[in-house]
């Protein structure tokens, strides 16, 4: 396909994921298998269009005066693929399959430029109703923050300490995927972004992560998982496995002794969990499913630690999901605060005196995070917030660069907010909290 027909096709997808409110993966798909014309390159293309359309959606709509598909592809192709429009209308001449021709209004705001007095929705590329959310969680860093979780992600990589050691994991997977090491904790691995026009790295691919040495984590996720350190021969519940991404850090973490059991109120999430503990030479997992009573009611005061990957919003994961971000209502938030309220609630009962839990969100909303803190503490005066860094600490996998990073995140209660501006990960939220024994 020639680039004239490649915008064409991102324009039709990205009205699709708008107006059809199809997720970017589905729509991508519904529209491969309808033009199976275009090759792999031409889908990461287009595909990498439509994502950074999704990401800039708030300047560009606000410089371009229209929030259209076609307005949103125009604009991020001059504002983020830096295509001026003399060089958009050249590529468009002559081609049946072109979209229509630019129009003078499209023209001058592709030349135009965002300034400092433009409202904040705008500068932090979030939806408008969110303004003051970010007001209170940045402050003055509202837009620069809200502005990195636009940007693109890299492909980070935990190395898997239960096969293989750091050196020889970053010595197999370099000569594969030109990776490096993570600059914060030292069993993270960092692939460098890639161009948005080209195909990504098939990182599930290589052979180091076939035999289990790596498993695909983003390196705010891999922290999250640390700050439950130092678990060595512990009772551990992970109360919201899912998938098992947190599950498969923590067994690591814990050199498979001890007891880990993994549970989701969601029993479908957790069947992806088998091959990946089998893969990664996990011996110390429990797996239950079913209802919470029956699958953990025998262990009700007896856990040294509950980890909570508490269901959230997703602001944290932005750079890798945009659609959501325009997807979120104000509805939605409300639910997922209940649910923070409920599983906290629940998972305490688990908890043993002097026994701890970590409550982590991949969010960057204040009403996801300090917020339902507070709301815990006040209603739980047996358990008090204790400081992440003290673990992180104890991890003994911090780099000097990481340790001096990550002390600079540390807020209220002494947790953690990871964001792409201030660690380069994705967004998380980490708290500690400890039982009165």
């Amino acid at each position: 396909m020639r680039d004239a027909g490649r915008i064409a096709a991102a324009i039709e997808v990205l009205d699709t994921i708008l107006n059809r409110h199809q997720p970017v993966k589905e729509a991508m798909r519904d529209w491969g298998k309808a033009n199976r014309y275009a090759g792999s390159g031409d889908r990461a293309w287009i595909s990498g269009l439509v994502l950074d359309s999704l990401r800039r959606r708030g300047s560009v709509s606000y410089l371009m005066g229209a929030d259209s598909p076609r307005a949103l592809v125009l604009g991020t192709l001059a504002h983020e693929w830096e295509m001026g429009p003399d060089a958009i209308a050249a590529t468009f001449e002559g081609d049946e399959h072109a979209p229509d021709p630019l129009t003078d209004a499209e023209r001058a705001g592709m030349l135009a430029k965002l300034s400092g007095d433009a409202p904040l929705h705008a500068r932090a590329e979030i939806p408008e109703w969110l303004e003051p959310s970010f007001k209170r969680g940045f402050g003055d860093d509202a837009a620069l923050e809200g502005a990195s979780m636009a940007s693109r992600a890299a492909v980070d990589l935990r190395v898997n300490t239960l096969k293989t050691d750091p050196e020889k994991a970053i010595h197999a997977v370099r000569a594969q995927l030109n990776a490096d090491p993570s600059t914060l904790i030292t069993t993270g691995i960092r692939v460098p972004g890639h161009d948005p026009r080209a195909k990504s790295p098939p990182a599930d691919a290589i052979p180091a992560y076939g035999k289990g040495w790596v498993e695909v984590q983003d390196i705010g996720s891999q922290i999250a998982a640390l700050a439950a350190a130092p678990v060595e021969g512990l009772q551990v519940l992970d109360f919201c496995a899912g998938a098992g991404g947190k599950t498969l850090s923590l067994a690591a973490l814990m050199n498979n002794t001890g007891q880990l059991y993994a549970w989701d109120y969601d029993w479908r999430r957790l069947r992806a969990i088998w091959p990946r503990l089998e893969r990664a030479g996990v011996r110390n997992v429990q797996v239950r499913s079913g209802k919470e009573a029956e699958a953990l009611g025998d262990l009700e005061g007896k856990m040294d630690l509950v980890f909570i990957d508490a269901p959230c919003t997703g602001s944290g994961t932005w750079r890798r999901r945009p659609d959501t971000k325009w997807r979120l209502k104000d509805k939605a938030l409300a639910t997922r605060i209940s649910q923070q309220d409920e599983v906290l609630a629940k998972a305490a009962k688990y908890v043993r005196p002097g026994g701890r839990m970590v409550y982590v969100t991949c969010s960057v909303l204040p009403e996801e995070n300090g917020d339902r803190i507070d709301v815990f503490l006040a209603a739980n005066p047996d358990f008090r917030a204790v400081p992440v860094m003290d673990a992180l600490q104890r991890s003994g996998q911090l780099t000097e660069e990481g340790a001096l990073t990550l002390a600079a995140c540390a807020g209220a209660h002494g947790a953690l907010q990871l964001t792409p501006a201030r660690t380069g990960t994705d967004g998380f939220y980490v708290c500690g909290l400890a039982r009165v024994g």
